[in-house]
């Protein structure tokens, strides 16, 4: 009987890494991806790795555990796995790095997508404690532009590259055709990587990141001091032995000579490498390499030049009072600024307290969003409602200066921390703001402080935050409740947020529940403006625009998306893209797939205009439900984990008792939704609509005007409120009139069995505007 073969062989070398092993190995048996065998070589671990491999083996039949009798070290340990390997490729992981989520299944569809080469190479993130991920630096030369698969010789960029075992996948065919092998020692990738790239005959690259390498971890290798490090010489002399074997690899002596020069200067330069006592030694062997393998004439730019001379002619003192001399002039320019920068804050503070005793301007107002970001928003909506209704009051937004691009002509641009900014901050009547304005802000007798609140609150907040550390990390509650004194009017979209917020932010302040006004834009555009958002971003006509914006998860140490993205788009078909939207605090896109129907809009400057430009929403408990709900497009709900977010963040309202639109618990049910048709059908509509009547009871068009007349003109006979039933938002695209009468193409209206809708249980940048 004939055994199946594994697309994948991930070989996994432990040695003293038992706390990270488990997250390691989950990364791995979790994917996407299954189609693979978990090949774990306990180098003679002397901590827990050997029985966690073994009991990993025991409730996986894809896990293979092998001990060594003694410690041979990374390369051995490696080199056992692949000779048990049988998969088609051959992938690599240290014990104590992770794959990232859906890596597998990437890597999968790039090898098949460009004819199974000998190496895909693809990309990592360096993965702090913090929780901090970054991603590689030297990504560019990862592009999947241009043909595919190629030689190294047509992107030679890739000797650049970070040279490790891990951000390749390895045809085992071609690598046992060859005979390569890891030696023993340290920087046992070095002789390994290289001649790999040299001798594949066809190679891809994935730019997605793949790996995720921690940082930090005491015990590893590289942070470990030790004579060890003298192994790199001996590693190189193996990688320029390769290349001698090989006539037609002599092109490549002088981009290796210069990789192994930098290399040595890291070696030596890095303090947690080398013993003090080794360092006088470590310069000799590099003289004698640099001078043994260098290649004159090569062009190098000056500053590596000179490190490289120092090396080869053994200028070990110099060379470390150059480093010195670098040091002191890099702390001394540190100390310069940090004075320079105490002087001016107290500068700022003084002339402050200054324009605090000069009169207040009842014309003026200053407007501004969160962390300095531009113009838009609450903040935004009724700014432009002080231009139109109460012309005489002259506004200014307080931006960072990369965002004043994003600032009306007509509107004074202001700049965090400066003097005008306090100066503005002093003497203006009118403060607006959604979150708090600066923590330095001293409220005077007769300024006007307008709360915008951050929308309809979904999660816990406030004082509710108390029951919740991992979602109020950070939040200084006293702190809150002073800021919270200082509000004369705080906005409220609705019954709910009203009641919600006077509890957990219990101040003296009026609440003016009139809406949201930020969702004024939605009642005013046109099939034309709709039509040229769609454009600016590069949507075809005809495609249905899926706004994907999930919530952030402070309980995650790591931010990823739900979705497979790109496995969503390909299901459904050439009709379908998504605009992926990563919450601000996410640090980075969704996703890093290159995809023509997966455009990343985390940079852009107006939610609304995204709202106005997708003809559907995907959210699982982000607020914004509650604003695209009053557009009445349809939602789709991607509820996943439900009781991990209500316990770590809490929740005001369960979106699955009380949803907008169709409800999906995993990735392949919601792309049944879609799929299938729920999402847009008329199910969807009437839960749609009873969840408008309860949360977007305001929302006519008119919410800033009301909030202009009564605050600013003392008005207290206001505009009617339109109900829900009646208004008229920005019509939607065609391709949405489309998919509900039905006219998608029958192979992207199949898919998995569709998920059920329940019944109510209860009351790229766009710089043109509207």
């Amino acid at each position: 009987m004939d055994v199946p073969v594994p697309r994948f062989s991930v070989i996994v070398p432990a040695y003293q890494v038992q706390a990270y092993l488990h997250e390691c190995l989950d990364s791995v048996l979790s994917q996407s991806y299954p189609d693979l065998e978990l090949i774990v070589v306990d180098d003679c671990s002397p901590d827990a790795c050997g029985e966690i491999a073994d009991e990993f083996a025991e409730r996986d039949p894809r896990v293979r555990a092998v001990h060594l009798p003694r410690n041979e070290g990374l390369g051995p340990a490696r080199n056992a796995g692949m000779e048990r390997a049988t998969g088609d490729y051959l992938v690599f992981l240290d014990g104590d790095d992770t794959l990232a989520p859906h890596a597998l299944r990437s890597i999968a569809d790039r090898i098949k997508e460009t004819g199974e080469p000998d190496v895909l190479v693809y990309d990592y993130a360096r993965a702090y404690a913090t929780g901090e991920t970054v991603r590689n630096q030297a990504a560019a030369h990862l592009t999947e532009q241009g043909p595919a698969p190629f030689r190294l010789a047509d992107r030679p960029g890739l000797l650049k590259l970070l040279m490790v075992a891990w951000n390749k996948a390895v045809r085992r065919e071609f690598a046992e055709r060859r005979g390569f092998a890891f030696p023993s020692g340290h920087y046992e990738d070095t002789p390994w990587s290289y001649p790999v790239l040299m001798a594949a005959e066809s190679l891809a690259t994935l730019d997605r990141v793949c790996v995720h390498y921690r940082q930090g971890r005491r015990g590893s290798i590289l942070r470990t001091p030790s004579e060890r490090h003298l192994d790199v010489f001996a590693q190189y002399d193996r990688l320029f032995a390769y290349v001698e074997s090989d006539p037609e690899l002599a092109r490549w002596r002088p981009v290796l000579f210069r990789r192994m020069a930098d290399h040595l200067v890291t070696v030596f330069t890095r303090p947690d490498r080398l013993p003090r006592s080794l360092r006088a030694e470590f310069v000799r062997r590099a003289r004698v390499h640099c001078r043994r393998y260098r290649v004159p004439g090569t062009p190098v730019p000056p500053a590596v030049r000179l490190r490289h001379t120092l090396l080869r002619l053994g200028l070990r003192r110099t060379y470390e009072a150059l480093r010195l001399v670098s040091a002191l002039r890099r702390r001394t320019l540190k100390g310069s600024a940090k004075l320079l920068g105490t002087a001016r804050t107290a500068a700022l503070r003084l002339h402050y307290r200054i324009q605090r005793r000069l009169p207040l301007r009842a014309d003026r107002a200053v407007f501004a969003a969160d962390d300095g970001r531009g113009y838009g928003g609450d903040p935004g909506a009724l700014e432009e409602a002080f231009r139109t209704f109460a012309p005489h009051v002259g506004t200014a937004w307080a931006a960072a200066p990369a965002h004043h691009h994003t600032v009306p002509a007509g509107t004074r641009r202001l700049t965090p921390d400066t003097a005008a900014y306090w100066t503005a901050l002093a003497r203006s009547r009118y403060l607006v703001h959604h979150t708090g304005l600066d923590a330095g802000l001293v409220k005077r007798r007769g300024q006007v402080v307008i709360q915008t609140q951050a929308g309809t609150p979904l999660q816990h907040l406030g004082l509710d935050l108390r029951e919740h550390p991992a979602a109020a990390l950070g939040t200084d509650l006293g702190r809150l409740l002073e800021t919270a004194d200082t509000w004369d009017h705080v906005i409220s979209a609705n019954r709910h947020s009203t009641l919600t917020w006077e509890r957990v932010h219990p101040g003296r302040y009026t609440t003016l529940e009139y809406g949201r006004p930020r969702t004024d834009v939605f009642q005013r555009a046109t099939a034309a403006d709709v039509a040229r958002l769609r454009e600016t971003l590069g949507v075809p006509e005809g495609t249905v625009a899926l706004l994907y914006a999930p919530a952030y998860r402070d309980y995650r140490r790591t931010q990823r998306a739900g979705l497979d993205l790109e496995r969503v788009v390909t299901r459904l078909g050439p009709r379908f893209m998504v605009l992926a939207l990563a919450h601000p605090r996410h640090g980075g896109p969704l996703t890093t797939v290159r995809h023509d129907r997966i455009v990343d809009v985390t940079g852009h400057p107006s939610v609304e205009k995204l709202c106005l430009a997708s003809d559907a929403l995907i959210t699982d408990y982000s607020d914004l439900v509650f604003d695209y709900a009053g557009l009445d497009r349809p939602i789709v709900v991607h509820a996943d984990e439900p009781e991990v977010f209500e316990a770590a963040c809490g929740t005001y309202v369960d979106l699955r008792s009380f949803p907008p639109g169709a409800v999906a618990c995993d990735e392949d049910e919601l792309i049944g939704v879609l799929a299938g048709g729920q999402w847009c059908g008329p199910r969807s509509d009437r839960l749609r609509a009873a969840f408008r009547e309860r949360f977007c009871p305001y929302d006519d068009g008119r919410v800033a005007e009301r909030v202009v007349r009564r605050v600013v003109l003392g008005e207290t006979e206001l505009p009617p409120v339109v109900p829900p039933a009646e208004r008229r938002p920005a019509p939607p695209s065609p391709a949405l009139g489309l998919a509900r009468a039905g006219g998608l193409p029958s192979a992207v209206r199949s898919g998995p069995p569709l998920a059920t809708v329940p019944q109510p249980a209860g009351p790229r940048t766009v710089t043109d505007s509207l």
